[in-house]
């Protein structure tokens, strides 16, 4: 049988965002963890294996940038099993966004995106082997 996305890790530090995300998964049977800055979030990935990240990139303590930096360097991916999807509603520099989609499996602008159309796409991905 075809392994699903079951575990989520959400990196968020919107409160309303981060709510509604994990509220409109768990209802969807999935196991969902949430870190409200960028240190906790590399913490929690690095203590469990998820089969999904989706990382914001506006975070306290550490940006989603460096996150995803330290979890997937060019040299090591620390997260082999994750697949990451970058939720965002700020507007990269193309440089700075082609570094993080290099090392992401999406990137979403958060305001085109809503909760059912993020589990559909979670629906359409595959865990990592």
């Amino acid at each position: 049988m075809e392994r699903k996305i079951q575990t989520i890790l959400i990196i968020e530090d919107d409160r309303f965002i981060g709510e509604m995300y994990v509220r409109s998964l768990r209802k969807n049977g999935y196991t969902v963890d949430w870190a409200v800055n960028g240190r906790e979030g590399v913490a929690a990935a690095l203590a469990k294996t998820y089969d999904l990240i989706l990382l914001d990139v506006m975070l306290p303590e550490q940006q989603g940038t460096e996150v995803i930096a330290e979890l997937r360097s060019n040299s090591e991916d620390k997260i082999p099993h994750s697949r990451v999807i970058v939720l965002t509603n700020f507007d990269q520099d193309d440089e700075s966004r082609a570094a993080m989609q290099s090392k992401a499996d999406a990137y979403l602008i958060k305001a085109d995106i809503t909760p059912s159309r993020l589990l559909e796409i979670i629906s359409q991905l595959k865990p990592m082997e």
